[in-house]
């Protein structure tokens, strides 16, 4: 199995520990209204991640349905080109979040979106993203499950560190 295979999978298990570990978290349809608070989620670290981590806040990323899950990205480190099989939104909670679309990683050209920022994703669009800078990041995605990353070369290790972002 591939590196990126092997985050993919680690993702989906990760998620899976975290809702098994808090039931309130994981209803697939709230018959009722849902609050979730910062100190409710349970972060969990990405394979290989350098210190990214992830946390579902509600849904379940590995089964049909809604899902909000949110990602955090140490100083320094993006994501190898990757695909999802459905449409996702992100939005910039804290941080600058470095943004790149195609299958090739090319720092020079990735966009930065600062707080509040929202980008779409498409199904099966290739991307890549993460902190190019000193300060970590965090975003928000919604989507639909099943949502696993597909590394666009599985060969290529799924997490890269940068020196620094692009001039």
């Amino acid at each position: 199995m591939g590196v990126g295979a092997r985050w993919s999978r680690g993702l989906l298990i990760g998620a899976a520990a975290i809702l098994a570990a808090g039931p309130s978290l994981a209803a697939e349809t709230p018959k009722d209204f849902v609050r979730v608070a910062p100190s409710d989620l349970v972060w969990t670290p990405a394979p290989g991640g350098h210190g990214a981590k992830f946390t579902v806040v509600l849904g379940d990323p590995a089964k049909p349905g809604l899902y909000v899950i949110r990602a955090y990205f140490p100083p320094h480190v993006m994501d190898s080109p990757h695909t999802h099989p459905n449409d996702r939104y992100v939005t910039v909670l804290q941080g600058v979040w470095y943004t790149g679309t195609g299958s090739t990683f090319d720092l020079a050209k990735a966009v930065p979106l600062g707080p509040g920022s929202v980008m779409f994703h498409p199904a099966n669009a290739s991307h890549w993203d993460g902190s190019a800078g000193n300060e970590p990041v965090v975003v928000q995605i919604t989507g639909w499950g099943p949502a696993p990353s597909v590394p666009v070369d599985p060969k290529t290790p799924p997490w890269i560190q940068v020196a620094g972002p692009p001039r």
